[in-house]
């Protein structure tokens, strides 16, 4: 076995034969002598005139029937095992109960939203702008919000856990081969329900059960003690140790836990909106004279900014060939997300731009809900300029950059629908002004970035919670012993990969926690 890193170009990385000749030259080999490659890792560098394909590969003189996992996966069968609780199934709990799984532990898992094909048709319904189920959405239900919301897995934090697992235990589950070697993975909405449903039935087969529309209510606290949970139908559910993973738009949990005298602390987050180009010229910015090459994927882009107020800016969850969807939770509010199937090939980019918020910004007289007020009356306001439904405020970028009246919009991905309006006059002052500065710098970087043929879709509000559940070493709540905070509704993650992992670390916690008692 050789451990090989070349560059090629895209229409020779697109080759497996090419590979292997390119891999034969490099190391001056006589033809024939590799029989098979497996990629390590994937990467496009399209800083030059001519992209390139940066490839980290391994290759074979002999046929390797399968990628080798890095890590084994020894589920368990946990049907008379202790019994741990799991509030959301989203990629923290999902992650947190396979890692149970496997070591000897039974989770419970209750989830307020319904399974992935009933929250399907209730997503096409919100699509359509004829309802919105304020438990079966966007944001909840089975998979929670990234299963609907594109599936991209990459993270930068890779201090806080083993990512490949992550990636690996997705692999196992039914996700395509290269989220194991892109550098940007991505499985795509039409392809990660299926790999939820898989995890779903190992979780069932091992003796895990899966509580769907079970809302939880209610902690039960005994002697400064979690030992179980109640729903809104008043159903109980008891365990010495329960894992909170609910993501950042439960917005009712923090309401929860602030009445029952749960410690919770506001945090610094997010907030912007989504920005929509058309992709072919997002690929000519990126890729230059190399736009229409039929061997490279369409264009993403990331783009930072600080601000002259020192402010940061950026680009969030980029989705080239993609789609902005409505990830709103409950009526009279607006918010948008952005996804993309896994061809990624849609005629439109669209990314988040989101801009730095801190608890001095928002909070009134120490309420730690105070951000959640926060976004939820920017929401409102959204709603209110964006003509009823879903329907969403939008305007062309340069002329909410200049301060412009808003005109006819063109055509866009969001399909509910999107109303010209100024965004510029009712969004938050030092949000408006930092995204126009930061837009004005993003162009700076990728010429003609700043374009009417663009437009902004408000509002961008969820990207992360404003509220942090403080924890201790153990990732026990800090004054309640039994609570797992978990996740990014915790204030300890963002997105699918950080969250995954946050959950298999919490899961590994407990565990440590219960063998300490046993011996």
């Amino acid at each position: 076995m050789y451990n090989v890193n070349i560059t090629l170009s895209p229409q020779d990385a697109h080759s497996e034969k090419s590979i292997i000749a390119a891999v034969e030259r490099h190391l001056r080999l006589p033809k024939q002598t590799i029989q098979s490659i497996q990629i390590v890792k994937r990467s496009i560098d399209a800083r030059s005139k001519q992209p390139k394909i940066i490839l980290q590969l391994q290759a074979y003189t002999t046929v390797q029937q399968k990628y080798e996992y890095k890590n084994s996966f020894n589920y368990k069968n946990v049907v008379n095992s202790e019994e741990v609780i799991i509030v959301g199934f989203g990629p923290a709990g999902m992650f947190a109960a396979l890692q149970l799984i496997e070591n000897n532990i039974k989770p419970i898992i209750l989830e307020r939203g319904k399974d992935v094909s009933a929250r399907k048709r209730d997503i096409a319904l919100l699509n359509r702008n004829v309802q919105i189920d304020c438990n079966s959405n966007y944001c909840f239900g089975e998979g929670g919000a990234g299963t609907f919301s594109d599936g991209k897995l990459y993270t930068r934090s890779t201090k806080r856990g083993d990512i490949t697992k992550v990636l690996e235990a997705l692999h196992l589950h039914g996700a395509q081969n290269n989220i194991l070697y892109e550098a940007h993975p991505h499985i795509g909405s039409d392809i990660l329900p299926t790999v939820i449903k898989n995890i779903r039935n190992t979780i069932i087969e091992h003796g895990g059960e899966i509580h769907f529309n079970t809302r939880v209510t209610s902690l039960i606290v005994k002697d400064s003690r979690v030992c179980g949970v109640q729903c809104y139908d008043n159903t109980t559910y008891k365990a010495n140790n329960v894992i909170l993973a609910t993501g950042h738009s439960a917005r009712d949990i923090y309401d929860m836990l602030y009445k029952q005298h749960v410690y919770i602390e506001p945090k610094g987050f997010a907030l912007g909106v989504r920005v929509e180009h058309p992709q072919a010229l997002i690929n000519e910015i990126q890729y230059h004279n190399h736009a229409k090459n039929k061997y490279l994927p369409a264009a993403s882009y990331a783009v930072t900014a600080q601000t002259n107020e020192n402010r940061g800016v950026w680009s969030f969850c980029m989705c080239p060939g993609g789609h902005i969807v409505p990830a709103a939770t409950n009526e009279n509010e607006i918010v948008v997300n952005g996804m993309s199937s896994s061809l990624r090939n849609s005629p439109f980019a669209n990314s988040g731009i989101a801009v730095q918020i801190q608890p001095n910004d928002y909070l009134t007289q120490d309420n730690p809900l105070s951000g959640i007020y926060y976004q939820q009356q920017i929401e409102h306001n959204a709603y209110l300029h964006g003509g009823g439904m879903q329907n969403a405020p939008a305007q062309r970028l340069v002329e909410f950059v200049n301060n412009q009246k808003a005109t006819l919009l063109p055509k866009t991905s969001y399909l509910p629908g999107i109303t010209p309006s100024p965004l510029h006059t009712w969004m938050p002052p030092l949000v408006v002004k930092a995204l126009q500065e930061g837009f004005k710098i993003f162009d700076q970087k990728r010429r003609g970035f700043l374009t009417n043929e663009a437009i902004i879709v408000a509002t961008e509000s969820r990207t992360s919670s404003p509220i942090r559940i403080p924890r201790n070493q153990t990732r026990q709540h800090i004054h309640l012993n039994g609570l797992y905070p978990c996740g990014e509704g915790a204030g300890y993650a963002g997105g699918i990969t950080s969250s995954a992992i946050d959950g298999i670390e919490t899961a590994n916690a407990i565990t440590q926690q219960i063998q300490h008692k046993l011996y």
